[in-house]
């Protein structure tokens, strides 16, 4: 059974996977950090409103910015003097769908201590008032 894994032979040299295999993994962790906190940035538009009753278009500089750092990370995986510099490798169709899976759910766990949040200042502003017709 030959060990071939995502266009990589290692039949004849396993311990390839160390050199060539390693490349493969910085590129996606990497990607996936750099998704992640753009993702993060995104959500950092409200501390308490869901990203879907508030438009991300109340900051444009920051949906540029975020443009502009998305940027600069495909040229350095696309671009091989910055691939090499990196000690990264260019990315397939199925390497960013990894990516977008591995990076999307940063939404929805922030979206749920959003709803948190939202719970916790209702009923702390709640007792405030009872509190206060109280006196």
């Amino acid at each position: 059974m030959p060990a071939n894994f995502d266009g990589l032979d290692f039949s004849k040299n396993p311990c390839a996977y160390f050199t060539e295999g390693t490349i493969k993994a910085s590129t996606l962790s990497l990607s996936v950090l750099v998704v992640i906190e753009m993702l993060n940035a995104l959500n950092a538009i409200s501390e308490d409103n869901s990203l879907l009753t508030m438009s991300p278009f109340v900051n444009p500089y920051l949906l540029l910015a975020i443009a502009a750092s998305i940027g600069l990370h495909i040229m350095i995986v696309y671009v091989p003097i910055f691939a090499k510099i990196f000690s990264i490798s260019a990315m397939n169709t199925n390497d960013w769908i990894l990516v977008f899976a591995f990076s999307t759910p940063v939404i929805f766990v922030d979206e749920i201590l959003k709803i948190f949040g939202r719970m916790f200042n209702d009923a702390e502003l709640k007792e405030r008032m009872s509190r206060k017709k109280k006196q």
